[in-house]
């Protein structure tokens, strides 16, 4: 094996001992590190006034010298293009053909989008590429959105269950008699700019970059190695917002906005596991948000590919189990304790970073806030967003085996209307057993 290296790159060659899975059309090197000062490369000026002086993210690979970020499009689905062009399915050349892909609702521009602190974690231009970067496009440069906006109807049984029993009207608009609601949906993959990302989580640039590198296994050599490459596509989730009414109301405070931030858990949003209130607290909000559309104000929910608290779901499972197993069975008490001894750390959602998609919406209120987390509250207030109410689940959409997590979360501070539960109520085990 022979490697080849300079100030800002590297390459490796060597002779294969066994047959790869797809032909190559020739030898190439493997590039460790891009180039810098690469011809052709546009410059992104974050938190510019209009698309052109921004300049457009370009993270894909087809031609290199382009490339300005570092990482690449599609987050973690990255990894499945690469198995796809590994396996010869997908041509390593091939660029999106974008006809007909452009937004059905158009969303800004806000003066949010010209403030550099205000979005540090989305392209607030990712949904309109085709349109603001068209003389790019036909240049040549391989441009991704990394935001799309469609129509869709979405059928839950709660919402169902909710007209029939009148809690919910069909107006044909908002809400079918067949219990469909009408939404926009709004799929939003991550781009950071890493110093007002570095800002936000009170650390340098440089701390953020090389703890980065680092605990990717060394996945982004560029993290440390071009300074001068400032926007970083994280191979994590992105997040989904559906919309409740017109997307151009939530910019207008006088417009009543129901809002839901809703973090990722699998079990319960998609399989109804009980013993968290995750769907309870989804579905509730969804119904909250219709019935705010049907009032002539309109709803958000913003979903976010965070699992287990951004921890996992396989920890969360070890934690499901520690907990269920511990001595005096699973008390309140203990809830958060059993996920620190497992994870090392409460939760690392962080939501530092979550107000930013509120920001690229133009939204300055958000009347009703459907949440107990002060986490989100505070973020969402400290980014200069006010809130009016709050509200929270009503007891009845609580499962049995999901009391255990209410109180924890009630005596640690979340936002109740409700009586706190003392010190001797947390020690009771309120949560089943495994075996139950």
């Amino acid at each position: 094996m022979s490697v080849v290296s300079s100030a800002n790159s590297a390459s490796v060659s060597s002779p294969s001992t066994s047959a790869p899975a797809a032909p190559s059309p020739s030898p190439r090197h493997i590039r460790l590190t891009s180039h810098s000062s690469g011809l052709g490369s546009i410059p992104i000026r974050w938190g510019a006034a209009t698309a052109q002086e921004r300049g457009p993210v370009v993270g894909t690979t087809t031609n290199r010298a382009h490339r300005n970020v570092i990482g690449t499009h599609s987050g973690s689905y990255s990894v499945y293009r690469a198995l796809a062009v590994a396996a010869g399915a997908l041509k390593r050349e091939h660029k999106a053909d974008l006809t007909n892909t452009s937004p059905t609702d158009v969303i800004g521009p806000y003066p949010q989008w010209s403030d550099p602190g205000r979005i540090v974690s989305l392209d607030p231009w990712g949904a309109s590429v085709a349109e603001v970067y068209a003389g790019e496009l036909a240049a040549g440069y391989d441009i991704r959105p990394t935001i799309a906006v469609t129509q869709a109807h979405v059928i839950l049984p709660e919402v169902i269950d909710a007209l029939q029993k009148g809690r919910l009207k069909a107006d044909g608009k908002f809400l079918t008699p067949g219990g469909a609601a009408v939404v926009t949906k709004v799929a939003v993959e991550p781009v950071w700019y890493l110093p007002e990302v570095a800002r936000r989580f009170n650390c340098s640039e440089t701390d953020l970059r090389r703890v980065l590198f680092e605990e990717t296994g060394g996945m982004y050599p560029e993290l440390v190695t071009r300074s001068d490459l400032e926007v970083f596509l994280p191979p994590i989730g992105g997040q989904t917002l559906y919309i409740f009414g017109k997307p151009r109301d939530l910019a207008d405070t006088s417009v009543e906005l129901t809002a839901r931030i809703h973090d990722e858990c699998n079990g319960s949003d998609v399989f109804g596991s009980d013993i968290c209130t995750c769907r309870p607290y989804l579905t509730h909000a969804i119904e909250e948000c219709i019935a705010g559309a049907q009032r002539g104000g309109v709803g958000l929910i913003a979903y976010s590919r965070k699992e287990g608290r951004a921890l996992g779901e396989v920890t969360k499972f070890l934690v499901y189990n520690a907990r269920k197993r511990q001595v005096g069975g699973d008390t309140a008490d203990q809830y958060f304790a059993r996920t620190e001894c497992v994870a090392g750390v409460q939760d690392m959602r962080f939501q530092e970073l979550m107000p930013d998609v509120f920001h690229w919406l133009g939204i300055q209120k958000i009347h009703r806030l459907v949440s107990m987390s002060n986490m989100k509250f505070d973020a969402i207030t400290g980014s200069g967003i006010a809130v009016g109410e709050r509200i929270n689940i009503p007891d009845e959409l609580i499962p049995a085996d999901a009391r255990v997590e209410m109180d924890a979360k009630m005596a640690a501070g979340y936002f109740t209307p409700g009586v706190v539960p003392d010190a001797e109520e947390l020690k009771k085990a309120k949560g089943r057993g495994l075996s139950e």
